[in-house]
């Protein structure tokens, strides 16, 4: 795509959305943002989450980074820049719902799968993505056997889960998930069927949106501050 494309769009978005419907902005601008969901995206180009959800500015506040991991809580002196933005978000915009949104055909998640298999040269993405590896490493164990495709779609869905986990070791997350102040989600965009499948926290595995999906808050004290287990979403494949 050349580079012009970029400074046309933003033209056009100037002249046809900022100028004609500037009372969006205005009161953005004059009440600050104040959304009600968190997303934790991966950096894909076609995972768009403001596109998929059909959001207007000010709806949404966005985080993305590659395969839409979540590190575990770990304050220290090292860059946080994804924890940094959750609690921002947390703390800051209170926001009432976190979505961890993760997708098919993730080229993180199969570098994840390829382990120390990995032809490339990455400095900082091996690293990153070893975070995942609870989740590999259940997928190996119980789907070693299967396809390859069906048990990277697995594992795409899996990091999601151990996202979900990794949000929960944030204590003042926890907190407020206990107190039914902040609902987590977790979302799979199928982009070859055109789908989004949301994880149920009751059943443990991913169902196409548009059921009824449990997620997971504070009417659950009992189950809301332990691990998530992947062995249901495992089960699922079997």
């Amino acid at each position: 795509m050349p580079f012009i494309k970029l400074v046309k769009g933003f033209r056009r978005f100037q002249k046809e959305y900022f100028k004609t419907d500037n009372d969006t902005y205005q009161k953005l601008i004059a009440q600050g943002q104040a959304p009600e969901a968190l997303v934790i995206a991966c950096s894909d180009s076609r995972n768009d989450p403001a596109l998929l959800m059909n959001s207007e500015p000010g709806d949404l506040f966005v985080v993305r980074n590659v395969a839409a991991i979540v590190p575990p809580y770990g304050p220290d002196g090292n860059y946080h820049g994804t924890s940094a933005a959750i609690e921002f978000a947390v703390k800051g915009l209170k926001v009432k719902n976190i979505v961890v949104l993760g997708h098919a055909l993730c080229g993180g998640v199969r570098e994840l799968a390829n382990g120390d298999k990995s032809t490339h040269s990455f400095e900082f993405l091996k690293s990153w993505i070893e975070i995942g590896a609870p989740a590999r490493e259940a997928i190996e164990r119980e789907l070693g056997d299967a396809p390859l495709e069906l048990r990277l779609r697995a594992l795409e869905q899996a990091v999601i889960v151990t996202s979900l986990n990794n949000l929960m070791t944030f204590p003042w997350i926890q907190e407020k998930v206990a107190s039914d102040e902040i609902h987590l989600h977790g979302w799979y965009f199928d982009m070859i069927n055109g789908q989004m499948m949301g994880y149920d926290f009751e059943k443990g595995s991913f169902v196409e949106a548009g059921q009824k999906i449990a997620s997971l808050r504070g009417s659950r004290p009992d189950d809301c501050c332990g691990n998530f287990s992947l062995d249901p979403l495992i089960r699922s494949y079997g």
